[in-house]
């Protein structure tokens, strides 16, 4: 299968996450690390020069570097009990904003408007789980920094095999590669085998995804694998993975064909990596299996 999209008919499912979870508890979105109990690693970095040159004039002037994010997609983008976006994603780019010498200004937005935006110049690059792959690489370019695959989650006490899920239905969020490459693929193979299709159950949001495994209302769920993992872990025992990760691929920050910011953020990704503090980031939500050695810049 080849990887197309990072997220997505609204769901038939009609339940919002904020409902259930006031009903059940299952799965929250609002937490992150500082509220686990578990020790935080801070990450508070000074310019490096060396990196700030590199940095565009126009950006350098203003001293604020524009991303575009959509929350939620937690533990990589998604909003506190305060109503302020945080995550890996969030983390990451601060920091390396920060070692170019800029305030990072996170805009949150409807995911399939993000690339647009930076095309049309009024916004200066994504931070929000792009997959790297050929159809975008049309539009924008990449840095990659970061590598994550497709894992299944279903509810705790449950027998689900993503290879064997004919007839099962399967919650995804819209435009998610899930949505688009993942699930449709499995159910068009069931029904070659003579097998009943996939029922795919499309959600607006992550959010509305895991809860409705939760609490039962559809067999399982495909996403992002830091995502599943980050869904079963919140959920308080409600659910659980189901298989194993595949498919993975590089996540990249998209930015404007040609923009002379994917080398300072090439840089400032590889400063990360180097000194460590990508480590500590990454450490913070649980997500280390996806470092990667070397930011890379990629172009169609």
């Amino acid at each position: 299968m080849t990887l197309t999209s990072r997220r997505g008919l609204r769901a038939a499912l009609a339940l919002t996450a904020t409902a259930a979870l006031a009903l059940t508890g299952c799965t929250t979105n609002t937490e992150g690390p500082e509220d686990s109990g578990e020790p935080r690693q801070e990450v508070s970095l000074e310019t490096d020069d060396e990196i700030a040159a590199l940095v565009p004039a126009e950006i350098r002037e203003k001293g604020v570097l524009v991303i575009g994010t959509n929350p939620p997609y937690a533990p990589n983008e998604f909003k506190n009990e305060r109503g302020e976006i945080v995550g890996f994603d969030i983390d990451v780019m601060t920091a390396a904003a920060q070692l170019m010498g800029l305030r990072a200004e996170f805009r949150e937005s409807d995911f399939e408007k993000i690339i647009p935006a930076i095309e049309g110049g009024t916004m200066d690059m994504g931070a929000s789980s792009f997959t790297v792959n050929d159809e975008r690489l049309q539009t924008v370019d990449f840095v990659t920094y970061f590598e994550a695959g497709i894992q299944w989650a279903s509810a705790a006490g449950t027998d689900v095999d993503p290879d064997d899920a004919c007839g099962l239905s399967v919650a995804v969020q819209r435009t998610t590669v899930s949505d688009q490459e993942d699930v449709p693929a499995r159910s068009e193979a069931c029904v070659a085998a003579g097998n009943p299709p996939i029922e795919k159950v499309q959600f607006d949001s992550q959010d509305e995804a895991s809860t409705a495994v939760a609490l039962g209302k559809v067999d399982a769920m495909s996403a992002d694998s830091p995502i599943s993992a980050y869904a079963v872990k919140q959920s308080e025992g409600k659910m659980q993975l189901a298989g194993d990760v595949f498919d993975s691929a590089p996540y990249g920050w998209p930015v404007r064909k040609g923009s002379e910011l994917a080398a300072a953020l090439e840089a400032a990704a590889d400063k990360l990596i180097e000194t460590g503090d990508f480590e500590k980031i990454a450490q913070n939500w649980g997500l280390e299996d996806g470092l990667i050695d070397d930011a890379e810049i990629r172009k169609g």
